[in-house]
């Protein structure tokens, strides 16, 4: 039996629909029922008959923070995908994200080695990689030592540290670290909501620079790495490393709208952040834009993803291919072409 959690968000529901493929006994943790009619768009996107794979799927109705019903749902399992996580880069959020990524990581690690899983892969995030030197890609080797409060990264990097201690404790792990991942099926956030917005014509760029990657060879990467002899390692996923004004000129071009003119400065996007502060604590609504989001919509950072390629020979595809790809989806969502 296969387990895998956050299997209604992005990486999750895509995992699902590659194990389908190949595996009879899966299981996925939900909280609500309206969560599960997004994966059945996603298994939508891949086969003629989702329903007949995605029926393969048996859904248990937990939650990671809740110990006694997470427990039922390690019965018989063998292998374990964790990919549920809270992303987010407001600082109220901090410590229900304690709770999530780390606490909620911290029972997984436990009940898996309690239940003697076999193998457990864990999705974090390049947000746990420190900087190099302008000029050097990050590698693996860059482990984070908090020099930035980035409260997202925090708490991944306390989640990574849960699945090194459930490896001292005979557990065997492999975490990836995938930059910022593109794939069709959840529009209104994360990746998925640049096509959305772009789609309504948003004007606005930066030339901070990132690591993006396709969902498509992060489910792929992780099956791989579950299949393999490989241990006590983890892997940058990243296919290029581009400007947020690259991504969104693909976008813009194959959703055929404008693309964003008007660039965004460091000065003015500090200032916007500022505004939006006042904004939240006047209106008591979140924040929208961030002093976590401006500063890294400005950075320019480039990761290198050789360790999985040659541990795999694993080849990525080209992120305009996968934009494409998105886009064609997005507007088979939305307008039925």
């Amino acid at each position: 039996m296969i387990l895998v959690t956050g299997g209604t968000g992005l990486v999750g529901s895509h995992l699902l629909c590659q194990l389908a493929l190949k595996h009879s006994q899966i299981r996925a943790i939900y909280r609500n029922q309206a969560s599960l009619n997004r994966v059945k768009n996603v298994f939508s996107f891949y086969f003629d008959k989702p329903d007949l794979l995605f029926n393969k799927i048996e859904w248990v109705a937990a939650s990671i923070e809740d110990l006694p019903s997470l427990t039922g749902a390690f019965a018989d399992v063998d292998l374990v995908y964790h990919c549920a996580a809270l992303i987010s880069f407001n600082a109220d959020d901090y410590k229900q994200m304690r709770r999530t990524n780390i606490t909620g990581t911290a029972n997984m690690i436990n009940l898996s080695i309690d239940f003697k899983i076999k193998k457990f892969c864990y999705v974090s995030s390049i947000a746990t990689l420190e900087d190099s030197p302008k000029g050097i890609e990050v590698t693996e080797e860059n482990g984070w030592n908090g020099s930035e409060n980035k409260c997202y990264a925090i708490t991944k990097y306390g989640a990574e540290q849960e699945v090194w201690r459930g490896s001292q404790e005979g557990l065997e792990v492999v975490i990836v670290n995938p930059g910022v991942i593109i794939g069709p099926g959840f529009w209104e956030s994360g990746s998925g909501k640049l096509f959305t917005t772009i789609n309504k014509g948003f004007k606005f760029y930066t030339l901070g620079v990132t690591g993006f990657v396709g969902v498509y060879d992060v489910v792929k990467s992780m099956i791989l790495l579950m299949e393999s002899n490989l241990n006590l390692e983890r892997y940058i996923l990243v296919s290029e490393n581009l400007s947020f004004k690259q991504v969104f000129d693909v976008i813009a071009d194959t959703l055929d709208v404008k693309k964003p003119s008007i660039r965004i400065t460091k000065w003015f996007s500090l200032l916007v952040w500022r505004l939006d502060a006042v904004k939240s604590f006047i209106t008591r609504k979140p924040s929208l834009f961030t002093r976590e989001t401006a500063n890294s919509s400005q950075h320019k950072t480039y990761y290198s993803s050789d360790k999985i390629k040659k541990a795999l020979a694993f080849e990525f595809e080209p992120i305009d291919r996968v934009i494409k790809k998105t886009a064609q989806l997005f507007l088979k969502n939305h307008f039925n072409y």
